[in-house]
């Protein structure tokens, strides 16, 4: 005989053991042995009626208890109910990025998922951040549209999180990490401009700021970077410091460590700009070639500098150049591939005609043009302005702004020209133009043909 021979009504596959019989053999003779006792003192005592009505009583209230105890342990014991999930493309669901703390124990992950469960919420991907205390849970959630922000958060807190954050994620959002951080580092190895980007869609929505090398505000960094909650400092490759704020949320010894390696990236394969070019052809036959810029350009934009009435050169400057040796310093800036991407267009002889530049500033981006005077209204402007905002869209940017003077009708023309939701502020002659984005294609400039050649 084995331990697990089946008994009659035990139903299929439940096991039966002879020591369970053994035991209610056992406590049927205690039972027998008990009740003739309580027999005994009822037949002899002077209370044995009252005696006996207790102990039914006592019975009762002991099955009752033992009843209600049953049923709340196996209520307990249930499984959470999980409302049911649309499909993932659906419009009644909503993704969520969320960022929570939860102590470093076996089952806190599991209590937080149950929480989320309980409202209907599925998990589509996890990341841990390990930290001194506790570790930082980031999730990617598919929610129930209806599902408020604040109902996730208490569901976070319900399953023992703290310190949650909390923002609206989107469909770019559903590669995993480790897809998305080889495609940073993809696109920083093919040109050193993508740096700044990268970092910023690597640790999400926070301020990059980079200070050249000999400023007087240039924070002294050590070699391997350093990491003080909600800011990064890192050795820029080029020279100077990167600087990284986030100020609604801290940073983790993990976003630390993949930034630096992003930044070692870039110090291993020195500057590069990709060697492309497109030739366009002008509605009066000329054709210019349009390629990126960079430090290289620095002696044909000063030399452009020179040819530009000064005029032209307080439009793009917004005042009075009278410090030429000052703009011509700003050129570097402009032309360093920490602060944005410069287009250059250029004519069939060498010659630098036009400038646009795209600067990334803080959170925000400006487009900026400069085309020499007898280069104006042939369309390099606004074709220049285009391919910037392309990049910025490509980028993420949600919008990108330009800052002129009020009589520059040429920019605010090329700014119409993109065919996107504009806004307009003027303050004291200034003017601010601002594009949404919106993720929509900005379509070329017309009237303008182009070809792409492999390099210049």
């Amino acid at each position: 005989m084995t331990d697990t021979d089946a008994s009659p009504g035990s139903g299929p596959g439940r096991p039966h053991h002879w020591r369970r019989d053994l035991a209610e053999v056992a406590a049927l003779f205690t039972a027998v042995a008990a009740a003739d006792c309580v027999a005994d003192t009822v037949a002899h005592g002077p209370d044995g009626p009252v005696l006996l009505v207790g102990s039914a009583a006592a019975l009762l209230a002991t099955a009752a208890f033992h009843t209600w105890w049953h049923r709340r342990r196996r209520r307990a014991a249930s499984p959470v109910p999980v409302a049911p999930a649309a499909s993932p493309g659906g419009d009644d669901t909503a993704l969520w990025r969320m960022r929570t703390t939860v102590r470093d124990e076996p089952g806190s992950l599991a209590a937080l998922c149950l929480a989320l469960a309980g409202r209907g919420v599925d998990i589509l991907a996890l990341q841990t951040h390990p930290l001194a205390e506790g570790t930082v849970d980031e999730l990617l959630l598919r929610a129930p549209a209806a599902t408020a922000s604040d109902e996730l958060v208490r569901a976070a807190v319900e399953g023992g999180g703290s310190g949650t954050w909390l923002e609206r994620a989107d469909a770019h959002d559903l590669v995993d990490a480790p897809t998305r951080v080889l495609r940073l580092a993809t696109r920083t190895a093919l040109d050193t401009a993508e740096l700044p980007l990268a970092l910023r869609q690597l640790l999400g929505r926070c301020t990059i700021r980079s200070v050249p090398a000999g400023t007087a505000d240039a924070p002294a960094v050590p070699t391997e970077g350093e990491w003080q909650e909600t800011v990064l400092r890192l050795r820029d490759p080029s020279g100077g410091t990167i600087t990284v704020e986030r100020p609604y949320l801290p940073f983790t010894p993990a976003e630390f460590a993949r930034a630096r390696a992003l930044v070692e990236l870039e110090a291993r394969l020195g500057p590069r700009v990709p060697e492309r070019s497109d030739v366009l052809t002008l509605p009066a036959g000329d054709e210019v070639t349009v390629r990126r810029a960079g430090p290289g350009d620095l002696a044909a934009a000063r030399a452009m500098h020179e040819r530009c009435s000064p005029a032209t050169l307080a439009l793009r400057y917004h005042g009075p150049v009278r410090d030429v040796a000052a703009a011509d310093r700003y050129l570097g800036h402009l032309l360093g591939p920490r602060f944005g991407r410069t287009l250059g267009a250029y004519t069939s002889s060498g010659r630098l005609v036009a400038l646009g530049h795209l600067l990334w500033d803080g959170e925000e981006t400006e487009v900026a043009l400069l085309v020499e005077d007898a280069w104006q209204r042939r369309g390099i402007g606004g074709e220049l302005l285009g391919r910037l905002v392309a990049m910025a869209a490509g980028a993420g940017c949600e919008s990108v702004y330009a800052v002129t003077q009020a009589s520059n009708t040429g920019m605010v023309a090329a700014m119409r020209g993109l065919g996107l939701p504009l806004d307009y502020q003027v303050e004291e002659g200034t003017l601010v133009v601002t594009a949404r984005l919106d993720r929509a294609p900005v379509p070329r400039a017309p009237g303008l043909a182009s070809r792409t050649t492999p390099g210049v």
